[in-house]
């Protein structure tokens, strides 16, 4: 069952009678709601009255306006202001730049803008390689995206997208020293994104692609590969697919299984459900059925684009047909990127012993995790709130900064198993509450930067002419 959390937390400024329960009449109205209290602080004082703020978690907007409610029930007690702790943190945006340089004096400014900066473009127009080494550069990512797949809540557009991107530069900072600034394009036209694209290219050392809806991000992607010298990543594929192999492989350590002796159930096929298969399909995985909204993807289904034409080439062994109720018969692991609340214990009991469910719809999996735990020997969602927290903050800062130290100019599946084998090696014992590590542990950002680094760097020396 839910809990309240920080994501809906409210400080209510409260005038109250000054008696000595008004701290806990405040507080038992909260909890008795669900509301849960995390600070209590008194703003003023007088003979007959006191003001507090008082801090709490709520579940939803609307719990929060239920909480209100309940203060503003007690007897002699007013609520002046409410504010929404989340909307404060973002007043003003969540990042800024930052001089690494000095700027005090006439000698400071000559060197890093005119005259002497001439000297140092001239460089880099002599020799364009330069620009790695005497610029941003060399540490900079691009976070782009049209607005087309935000998070869970669809097509919002560039404006709507930009906290969420705001977020992921933050979290690219804070996690692997790497500068990120969020490309927010007004337009879904697949042309102009990639023309868009090439052109603001020169200035990073990769490209972060972020919240655009397949299929079109799927050809995006390929395209911008192609032309570009800078990787290219599209994060809801490659982030998802690494974290959740990566955990994968724990899972199955901890049932005693191999991916060679597993049927895996792949539901929803679009950005993160393609990529989860395709690198199912490197670690010889015995058979993967992918299901999406039409059932059992299989060679001889009618009407499917052309991702889908791939994806029932790389799964389906004996191509069977069917319903998600049907190949969730026998399976060793489902793995869930799709809607909630999907197949509940009926289905779940008919899968393999010691089965692997991870259930990664947010904010609502596709099985309750209280029903699945009790079919399954290890289960892992998409929330915070649950053990087994499959989340790509694990894998895209560590992924950029082995990228950007080796200079790489792209990308490779080779790379992508490394990072997913680095998550999985820092958790040396796993068990079923415990298949991957926290999101704060900080040896995984510089694990997966090492493991990208060196793939990253083998692939360079052995490609023709290095």
């Amino acid at each position: 069952m839910p809990i309240p959390g920080p994501g809906y937390a409210i400080t209510a400024r409260v005038e109250a009678p000054a008696s000595a329960s008004a701290a806990g009449d405040l507080a038992v109205a909260v909890g008795r709601v669900g509301g849960v209290v995390t600070a209590y602080d008194v703003v003023d004082a007088r003979t007959d009255t006191i003001v507090v703020d008082i801090s709490c978690n709520a579940l939803n907007e609307a719990h929060a306006e239920e909480i209100t409610a309940a203060l503003e029930a007690l007897p002699g007690v007013s609520v002046r202001k409410v504010s929404d702790r989340t909307f404060l943190l973002h007043l003003g945006g969540k990042i800024e730049i930052q001089s690494k340089v000095s700027l005090r004096t006439r000698d400071d400014l000559s060197r890093a803008y005119t005259p002497g900066v001439a000297r140092v473009c001239q460089a880099i127009a002599a020799n364009p390689a330069d620009a790695r080494r005497l610029t941003i550069k060399r540490n900079t990512v691009a976070v782009v995206t049209d607005g087309s797949a935000v998070l869970g809540l669809g097509n919002l557009g560039a404006a709507a997208a930009m906290p969420v991107m705001e977020g992921k530069a933050a979290l690219f900072k804070r996690f692997a020293g790497v500068d990120a600034w969020p490309v927010c394009l007004d337009t879904q036209d697949t042309e102009e994104i990639i023309r868009t694209v090439q052109i603001l290219a020169p200035a990073y050392g990769g490209i972060n692609l972020e919240d655009i809806a397949a299929p079109r991000c799927f050809e995006i992607e390929r395209r911008l590969r192609e032309m570009l010298d800078i990787p290219v990543f599209h994060d809801d594929q490659h982030g998802t697919a690494v974290v959740v192999l990566g955990a994968l492989r724990n899972a199955l350590r901890v049932v005693g299984k191999k991916f060679a002796d597993c049927r895996v159930v792949v539901c929803g096929v679009g950005a993160a459900g393609s990529a989860i298969i395709r690198l199912l399909a490197s670690e010889q995985t015995a058979d993967v059925l992918a299901v999406d909204i039409d059932g059992i993807v299989h060679r001889d289904r009618q009407g499917m684009d052309a991702n889908l034409v791939e994806i029932a080439g790389l799964t389906n062994a004996h191509n069977v047909s069917g319903s998600l109720r049907d190949a969730l018969v026998g399976a060793d692991v489902f793995i869930g990127v799709s809607a909630p609340n999907l197949f509940g214990a009926e289905e779940a009991s008919t899968m393999a012993d010691d089965a692997v469910i991870f259930a990664l719809a947010n904010p609502d999996p596709e099985i309750d995790p209280a029903v699945a735990h009790r079919y399954a020997a290890v289960v892992a969602t998409g929330r915070s709130d649950y053990p087994n927290q499959i989340n790509n903050v694990l894998a895209f800062p560590g992924v950029f900064r082995g990228l950007l130290d080796a200079q790489a100019r792209d990308i490779t599946d080779r790379m992508l198993l490394a990072a997913s084998a680095a998550i999985a090696d820092v958790v040396t014992e796993p068990n079923p509450s415990f298949i991957v590590p926290s999101v704060f542990d900080p040896t995984v950002a510089p694990a997966v930067a090492d493991a990208v680094r060196s793939a990253a760097t083998a692939a360079a020396a052995a490609r023709p002419g290095s």
